[in-house]
């Protein structure tokens, strides 16, 4: 993929950035940019894009993006509705992998923060309950003035190397070309994909979204993702459904058409396929956690 170069906020007084933001639409696009990212959805659902990688965020997610590597968070739509009642709360930390000087991460003793940035390149997520610990001190870091700040940013980055459960996102092989013509075509692609997956989308419909013809889009597509866009749309429809078994609130039947899928078979082959559990069997190993 194509994404956005994105120049993150810097000032004279801190040498990284922290902030809070309360709306979805922040950097709301294919993008990446020189800083490393160090994110916490307090409050938060929807899509997650990662280099290849497509699956859902939630509220309590930690994620860790290493530098140039595309990422994209798409809020659910309920988060979009005016005087709703879901409001995002994320803190987001940018920081250059030698803001602290060229040679500190050489240093013996920085062994662990090193190796951390190092797993960040494919992007991290924490899965396990040292979720609690950082974003606690992100939550500190927000609030601290002086060298407590570049403290607590090694603390957080030490508890993620320590964490006993982190998975990689992006997969090994994924390279990008940072073609900046080509922002706006990427991101028409994935909005209207969003937008529209419920419904069976023709490679026509899509080659007239990004303005190529369709024998052209296929091959466009596959080139840039690694992946055909039917398993790029399915996988989105898989988290569609994720998100509503974990709901509750319908049938396995008709999370299978809601999601998009035509048939109940199909369903089930692609869920399996790609969250490794039939759909009752990932509903129930969510519950029970």
């Amino acid at each position: 993929m194509k994404p956005q170069l994105l120049k993150v906020s810097n000032n004279l007084v801190n040498s990284f950035s922290a902030r809070r933001d309360k709306v979805p639409y922040i950097n709301n696009r294919w993008h990446y940019h020189v800083e490393v990212e160090l994110i916490f959805f307090k409050k938060g659902s929807g899509t997650q894009f990662i280099g290849d990688s497509i699956k859902r965020f939630s509220s309590g997610d930690i994620v860790l993006v290493g530098a140039h590597l595309p990422h994209y968070w798409k809020f659910d739509d309920s988060y979009f509705d005016d005087g709703g009642e879901n409001n995002a709360d994320v803190i987001v930390i940018h920081f250059c992998e030698n803001f602290w000087g060229n040679h500190f991460l050489a240093l013996p003793e920085n062994k662990g923060i090193r190796t951390i940035l190092e797993r960040a390149q494919r992007g991290i997520q924490i899965i396990d309950t040292g979720k609690e610990l950082i974003s606690g001190l992100m939550e500190e870091i927000l609030l601290a003035t002086g060298p407590k700040r570049i403290i607590l940013l090694m603390e957080a980055l030490l508890a993620m190397e320590h964490s006993a459960q982190e998975k990689p996102l992006s997969s090994i092989g994924f390279r990008n070309n940072f073609e900046e013509t080509e922002n706006d075509r990427i991101n028409a692609i994935y909005n209207y994909s969003l937008t529209h997956f419920k419904r069976k989308i023709s490679m026509e419909e899509m080659a007239a979204v990004a303005n190529i013809s369709p024998n052209s889009f296929c091959r466009y597509f596959k080139t840039r993702t690694r992946k055909t866009y039917t398993q790029f749309i399915s996988e989105i429809r898989v988290g569609h459904a994720c998100k509503l078994l974990i709901e509750e609130s319908m049938n396995v039947k008709q999370i299978c058409y809601e999601s998009g899928f035509h048939n109940f078979a199909s369903f089930h082959k692609h869920f399996k396929s790609i969250t490794g559990k039939s759909p009752l069997s990932y509903q129930k190993s969510y519950l029970n956690k």
